[in-house]
């Protein structure tokens, strides 16, 4: 059974830096790529960041590219995005979420259009 669990979320000022990690269970980690991504309230789903399963090619929206980065340990089944100078805007749940292959990254609209995701975990940057 696929789950992915996501943490280090949390309250963060204007400037802050946030780690979200997201710990792997259930299939051959190594072999899928895997995203981040992040909804705000009343928002469509935004695509933040992609690796793929070899980290071979990473990939960010325009909206973090510079400030976010985007990781991964396969020996530790764990994908990371460590976020940086976090702004206002950035506030929204974020959701790690399961590539449909170790080479493909999506910016689906909705979250369902995921293979498998998990349950998220709430970003605030407010002062």
């Amino acid at each position: 059974q696929v789950h992915l669990v996501e943490s280090g979320g949390g309250l963060a000022q204007p400037g802050g830096s946030l780690r979200l990690s997201c710990a792997a269970s259930g299939f051959a980690f190594s072999s899928y790529a895997m995203s981040w991504a992040r909804q705000a309230p009343g928002k469509e789903l935004e695509w933040v960041s992609g690796i793929y399963s070899d980290s071979s090619e990473i990939s960010y929206a325009e909206s973090v590219k510079g400030r976010f980065t985007i990781s991964r340990d396969n020996a530790k089944n764990t994908v990371y995005l460590q976020m940086n100078n976090l702004k206002p805007e950035d506030t929204a749940l974020y959701y790690c979420a399961r590539e449909w292959g170790a080479y493909s990254i999506t910016a689906p609209k909705s979250i369902d259009m995921y293979d498998y995701w998990g349950q998220g975990t709430q970003v605030t940057v407010s002062s």
